[in-house]
């Protein structure tokens, strides 16, 4: 008996899945347990087992089509089962699409032909002797001479002006005397020298995750009132940490960024306001710390998230949050790897960005953006020295965090790394 292998719900927001890559073929024998293709959802790249075993008689979609949840992906059965029904049935949908367009389409082009009728008949009812004689007029002007008065041809004649420049405002377009007192020779515009080869522009097809960052994040920035603080950070004590940290460990190296992320999840616990969602009726404040790192990948951004993160050591979550970059680059993530953050933070230091504001993920109420940290003068005890600053900026959402309180949290933040060994207290 065939089996329908349909589009499975991979992910808790999927509407439909990218068959991303076959890992069989037409004629192939699977086992239950096999994996049988890589779908792309919205969030990651998932696998798609058989739970049946059978021979693989049809596959109904091409790689880097999409296709909707419980939509038919491929048959199983015994080889050389007729499954024509089967097929019949998943190609009637389509099948009854294409009748209702062709529907609509010939119904368009009778009223479009019978709008034509009835215009040809207006106007050939409308016709008249006057007319003819304008359009007998027309044609009479379009010989090649410009209409001008003789008095108008003589002036343009003694001023040197070309007369098919003059735009007439006589009697059908004829050029008069004020047209030529009037007239203001336009610079001839230069012709260019340079000549450009020619590019074909070209279509990139939107791929799941590029679909669900452009909808989660519009819903994001038009829905939550967003407010932007900005300080700027010492951070001469935090390099200095990090530097003695890292010679005397050998086997994991701290990086800049993990030193963000512990500083603000101790923040985050004097802070419980900025932990927090927004649920309609109630702010949620979440008892728990979980931060998410924006991690970039070609298709966008991944937001992989590094749990408890107040009650680790900068060697776990720097661990931890190298093994999840890994993981997003290669769009291997679990769905559950994604969710559950409390607080996000995006780091673009490492590109030479020294400030910028970062659009909140939802539902978390705010979102830190991480500058590079600059080699600048300062002023310290009077005298001019060079300095490593690096300014953070946070996106708030003022429905459920104030201008002063986004403050606290930062100055909180600052305090952190200016103090490192604060953050072991």
């Amino acid at each position: 008996m065939a089996i329908k292998i349909e589009m499975p719900k991979l992910s808790d927001t999927m509407e439909e899945g990218v068959i991303a890559s076959w890992n069989v073929k037409e004629g192939d024998k699977v086992e239950a347990g096999d994996i049988i293709a890589e779908v792309e959802t919205d969030k990651a790249t998932m696998e798609v087992e058989a739970f049946d075993e059978g021979t693989v008689l049809k596959i109904l979609v091409d790689e880097g089509n999409a296709v909707p949840l419980g939509g038919l992906m491929v048959v199983l059965g015994e080889e050389g089962e007729d499954i024509s029904d089967i097929l019949e049935e998943a190609g009637s949908g389509s099948s009854d699409s294409g009748k209702t367009e062709k529907k609509a389409e010939a119904k368009e082009s009778k009223s479009e032909k019978g709008s034509e009728e009835k215009s040809s008949g207006d106007s050939e009812t409308q016709t008249s002797p006057k007319s003819e004689s304008s359009s007998s007029d027309a044609s009479s002007s379009d010989d090649g001479r410009i209409k001008a008065s003789p008095l108008a041809r003589k002036m343009a004649e003694d001023k040197g002006i070309d007369l098919s420049r003059v735009d007439g405002s006589g009697p059908n377009g004829r050029v008069i005397k004020a047209d030529i007192e009037n007239y203001k020779e336009s610079a001839p515009k230069a012709p260019s020298t340079q000549q450009f080869e020619s590019l074909e522009s070209k279509e990139i097809k939107i791929s799941q995750m590029r679909k669900t960052i452009a909808r989660r994040l519009a819903e994001s920035k038009f829905s939550s009132p967003h407010f932007y603080e900005t300080i700027d950070i010492d951070m001469k004590a935090a390099i200095a940490a990090r530097k003695q940290i890292n010679d005397a460990n050998e086997e994991v190296k701290i990086s800049f960024n993990d030193i963000v992320v512990k500083a603000c999840s101790v923040a985050l616990t004097r802070h419980p306001y900025v932990n927090s969602s927004w649920n309609e009726d109630v702010i949620k404040q979440h008892g728990e710390v979980h931060v998410a790192v924006a991690v970039a990948i070609e298709e966008g951004l991944m937001t992989p998230v590094i749990r408890h993160t107040d009650k680790k050591g900068l060697a776990q979550i720097s661990s931890e949050t190298r093994e999840l970059a890994g993981l997003a680059r290669n769009r291997k993530l679990q769905p559950e790897q994604m969710e559950g953050s409390t607080f996000t933070i995006s780091n673009l230091g490492m590109f030479g960005i020294e400030e910028f504001t970062a659009i909140i993920n939802p539902p978390n109420a705010c979102i830190l953006a991480v500058g590079a940290i600059r080699d600048v003068p300062v002023v310290e005890n009077g005298e001019v020295v060079p300095g490593k600053r690096m300014k953070v900026t946070l996106s708030s959402d003022h429905r459920i965090v104030d201008g002063a309180k986004a403050a606290e949290f930062l100055n909180t933040v600052k305090n952190l790394l200016e103090n490192p060994l604060s953050m072991l207290l």
